[in-house]
């Protein structure tokens, strides 16, 4: 269960960064966080060696209504913007955030 609750909160949060990359104005907002601010969680989901999220990342992340991201969790555009979904999956874990909704 727990792992399930993990996958999804990742999900929602690599769809809230996919909206990052396609947002023509990067002050625009989604969920409480701003695209630009979600831009630095994009080298973290990147392969091939990415890096570890870093503390302003997981600030982002802690800091979005993930139960607001729930609608977007199976969207098809991560790999095509060069993410990787279970690098995506991962990054709650790695920021020690709170259980994600159960969406």
């Amino acid at each position: 269960m727990y792992m399930k609750q993990m996958i999804v909160g990742v999900a929602l949060v690599v769809v809230v960064v996919v909206a990052a990359l396609i947002s023509v104005n990067g002050q625009s907002s989604t969920c409480n966080v701003s695209m630009s601010d979600l831009l630095t969680c994009k080298p973290a989901v990147t392969p091939p060696n990415p890096p570890p999220p870093t503390p302003e990342c997981c600030s982002v992340l802690s800091h979005a209504d993930l139960p607001c991201l729930c609608p977007y969790k199976n969207s098809p555009l991560l790999p095509s913007l060069g993410i990787d979904p279970k690098l995506a999956l991962q990054l709650p874990a790695k920021c020690n955030l709170p259980h994600p909704p159960n969406c």
